[in-house]
């Protein structure tokens, strides 16, 4: 049985496998402070529908308390541990809508239904809500276990265990760019991203995180890095990984991989 992806911008993706719909990193909106969406729709009403929806981590952009607000209740919630201490909204937002908020941690793992589960795994990022204070919770990646192994990086820099912690997987969906002209620690850019696919070689590779949100008023400012780190991708993955398909999907297309 095929798994079906379909990129909705930035972070957020469908993942279909068995009969089951999960979510990644909801974010449903033209504008986030600073950042508006030069590219794409946003993701339409249905997109909100899902199993289970995965958080990677506490950065708004990632957990994006109004798009949580239009889960279906009952919608279970993965986040990472601690994420209901550091950012109280959450809690609340849960209560309103009747979230089956659950908590984890690398190494953990919840089952959805159809025998798909879904695993925690490590992420190399600064996962805070703001950027300053104490760390409350982990910054993570999930990897989707059902009919295939789908493994959502949500946003990290390389890692030497990277790889053996996420195990062998079927497809990966790879952050590769990010919402400025620069990308700090704890990311990977196009090249860095193709290094990470060839240590994981699984059968198939997204790439996710680029080309969408663009800080306002910086339209002229470098706007290669906003536009081609997709296509960087797959040309830098033909080179290190070349077993790998690699699909650069538009924003609300959806992709079939074996």
């Amino acid at each position: 049985m095929p798994v079906e992806i379909t990129w909705w911008g930035h972070a957020t993706c469908t993942v279909e496998d068995s009969g089951v719909r999960l979510l990644t990193d909801p974010l449903f909106t033209r504008r986030l402070a600073h950042l508006r969406r030069r590219r794409g729709a946003p993701p339409p009403l249905a997109a909100a529908v899902a199993d289970a929806v995965l958080v990677s981590h506490l950065h708004a952009d990632h957990l994006h308390l109004p798009s949580l607000a239009r889960l279906a209740p009952g919608t279970r919630l993965l986040v990472p541990r601690g994420a209901c201490r550091a950012v109280p909204g959450l809690a609340r937002i849960a209560a309103e809508r009747a979230l089956a908020v659950t908590e984890v941690a690398p190494g953990e793992a919840v089952g959805v239904r159809n025998g798909v589960r879904v695993r925690a795994v490590s992420a190399r990022h600064d996962g805070r809500r703001l950027p300053f204070g104490p760390a409350l919770a982990p910054a993570l990646g999930y990897v989707v276990e059902g009919a295939a192994r789908t493994y959502f990086a949500g946003d990290t820099g390389l890692f030497d265990s990277m790889a053996r912690e996420v195990g062998p997987v079927d497809v990966a969906l790879l952050p590769v760019g990010g919402w400025g002209p620069r990308l700090g620690p704890g990311h990977l850019d196009a090249g860095r991203a193709a290094v990470a696919l060839a240590e994981l070689a699984p059968a198939a590779a997204v790439p996710v995180h680029y080309g969408t949100f663009w800080p306002i008023g910086m339209d002229a400012v470098r706007p290669h890095e906003f536009h081609a780190p997709g296509e960087e991708f797959e040309r830098a993955a033909r080179r290190l990984a070349p077993k790998v398909a690699v699909r650069v999907p538009a924003h609300g297309e959806r992709v079939r991989l074996p």
